[in-house]
This record gives structure tokens, C-alpha cells and sequence, in this order.
């Protein structure tokens, strides 16, 4: 057995390795479950799921974590010790974060049932969320803030309303991803949520926005200062959003804005689902409120039923009902 200590004090040395040497014997000679840490499970999920398009989001929920997990043994992680540290979560932040980072533990513990390093996993429950409202803006409140933005900014803005890319698809876009000739560019399956590609077609707008990066790089789309952009919600997008009078908006929003525009333009959910890319079509419902004009025909089905109940009303039950109504009067 080789492995770092992760200690330079020599006492803290020898008592590690006095404990894992007794571990290893009561494994061979009793049979015993090995115990592992929860940094041991850590590092396996990250060294197996390292094809996750949101590992980075993993790496920074375990970064949290570490303040209190590391070093604990999976038998010791029962759901009051977990639950206490997701609360600590939940009032830093929110519930939905909190939740998120319940996902993610939930998910390793699972694996180390799979990986035989623990027999059960504890039952933890999610925080309540409220229902968060699709937030989008108009075309004047965009045409606002694309005015306020830095160029590099706007050019990035104005993309991702013309596409509904997300953030990160839109930063990290290459010029091997994109055919001005046939209008088109897409997005391979590791760079995708869902891990499948995503093909765009390119809008006239969105063609004049990307000649206008032509020359600036030779393997990035969207630059500044000869750099790729890596980081958006900057000082300068936040001060840009202050003079435009907008609030409550984030970056991840112009990809709302996009989806709400197609919806009340007429576009299909389930059009507008392969068009952005989203997994299931549930994802795609939160934007069919905003236009219930398409149910309209279906309302007026039974309109002439309606009607009816007034105008093809017998007599007797005409009558029955005055009778009724002056009794109660």
C-alpha cells in the first residue's frame, strides 16, 4: 500500500499509517468492510465522471464541502450530520442551491453502494423551492442594454439572442464550429447540457455578427484584447444592466428571452425544443404561458354548445328556472 500521508508532521505520519495497517488486517483476517472517506469517494466520482458537461459545477459544490467532509468515513455521514450541512447551505444562499449540492451527494453515496463501499445510503429530503418565474426581457429593454454593453460584450449579448446559446456555448465557440456559406454552426455533444449535439441555424443577424469576428482569433469566435472570453458576468455587464434600468437579470436570461420571443412569435414547443437543445419537452413547457392566443380555435369548439344552453332551452324548464330565481329573490 502506497500513498501520501498528507501531513509533513511525522507523528500524524505513523498514525495513519498504524491505522490503515490495522484496517487491513481486520479486512483479511475478520472480513471486514474497508472504510472509506469521503474524500476517497470524491476523487473516484470525479476520476469517473470527468465527461460531465458540469463537472466544474461538481468540483465547486465539493470545494464547499470539504469544510465539513473531509476526512469523515461514508458510515459516518448519517442524514442529521448531511442535513445540518446542507442547511448551512441553504441559509448562505438559497433552497435551490442547497438542493443542488443534495443532488450531488445523493448521487455520490449511491455509487459507493454500487461501488460496495457502503450498504445503504441515507434518505434525504430536498428543501422546499419556490417556483421561480421565467424571467425575460422586452425588445426595447434589449435594445437598452445592448446599447450600454462594451462591444465584445454586445457582439456576445446580441449572439445569444439570436441563437439562444448558453453562456458557455457562446464563449467557448470556435471557428471550426461555424459554415458562414450555409449558415449554420453546432454545438458537439461534450460541449452540450444533455450531451448530444446541437445544430444552429444561423440568422442573418447572427451571420453579420460573426463576420464582424472574423480575423480577430484564430481558433475563438468572441475575443477581447486578442484573448478568448472566458468570464461574462463581469463589473462591466452588471453596470451595463444598471443603466439600462433592467433588474433581476442574469446572462443565463438571454437565453429565456430568446425562447419567450419564439413562443409568442408563433414558434412550436416542440420546435423550439430541438432548436435549443433542451433534453425533455417539460423544459420547454414554462415558456407556453406566455402565448395562449394558439388555444383560442380549441375554446371555440364548444361555443356553439355553450350557446345552446340558453337559446335551445325547453320551455317548462325556462319557466322552472324563473320560478326558482324569484323564490330566491
Amino acid at each position: 500500500m502506497r500513498r501520501s500521508s498528507g501531513t509533513t508532521q511525522k507523528i500524524q505520519a505513523q498514525e495513519l499509517h498504524d491505522r490503515l495497517k490495522d484496517q487491513a488486517w481486520r479486512q483479511i483476517k475478520l472480513g471486514d468492510r474497508p472504510q472509506y472517506t469521503w474524500d476517497d469517494a470524491g476523487v473516484r466520482w470525479l476520476e469517473e465522471r470527468s465527461y460531465k458537461a458540469s463537472i466544474n459545477k461538481d468540483m465547486e459544490h465539493l470545494r464547499w464541502l470539504q469544510t465539513y467532509f473531509r476526512g469523515k468515513r461514508l458510515t459516518d455521514l448519517n442524514r442529521t450530520f448531511i442535513m445540518d450541512v446542507l442547511e448551512i447551505k441553504r441559509k448562505e444562499t438559497s433552497a435551490a442551491s442547497a438542493n443542488r449540492v443534495l443532488a450531488l451527494i445523493r448521487a455520490i453515496l449511491n455509487m459507493c453502494v454500487e461501488w460496495e463501499w457502503l450498504e445503504s445510503v441515507p434518505k434525504l429530503r430536498q428543501f422546499p423551492e419556490s417556483k421561480r418565474r421565467v424571467r425575460w426581457i422586452t425588445q426595447e429593454e434589449a435594445a437598452r442594454l445592448l446599447m450600454e454593453l462594451p462591444e465584445h460584450l454586445r457582439d456576445m449579448a446580441h449572439f445569444s439572442l439570436a441563437t439562444g446559446l448558453r453562456q458557455s456555448n457562446v464563449s467557448g465557440l470556435c471557428w471550426d464550429q461555424v459554415d458562414l456559406a450555409r449558415k449554420v454552426a453546432w454545438i458537439h455533444p461534450d460541449q452540450s447540457k444533455n450531451r448530444k449535439a446541437i445544430g444552429i441555424s444561423l440568422s442573418n443577424t447572427a451571420v453579420s455578427i460573426l463576420r464582424r469576428q472574423m480575423g480577430k482569433h484564430q481558433t475563438h469566435v468572441f475575443t477581447y484584447k486578442g484573448h478568448p472570453v472566458t468570464q461574462v458576468n463581469t463589473k462591466a455587464w452588471r453596470k451595463a444592466l444598471e443603466r439600462a434600468g433592467i433588474k433581476d437579470f442574469r446572462w443565463h436570461d438571454l437565453r429565456h428571452t430568446w425562447a419567450s420571443w419564439h413562443v409568442q412569435a408563433g414558434t412550436s414547443i416542440n420546435r423550439l425544443q430541438e432548436m435549443g437543445g433542451w433534453e425533455s419537452i417539460e423544459m420547454v413547457r414554462r415558456y407556453a404561458h406566455l402565448t395562449p392566443e394558439h388555444l383560442a380555435r380549441d375554446s371555440a369548439k364548444i361555443e356553439g354548445l355553450l350557446s345552446s344552453l340558453v337559446t335551445n332551452t325547453p320551455q317548462p324548464a325556462l319557466s322552472l328556472l324563473r320560478n326558482n330565481k324569484q323564490a330566491i329573490d
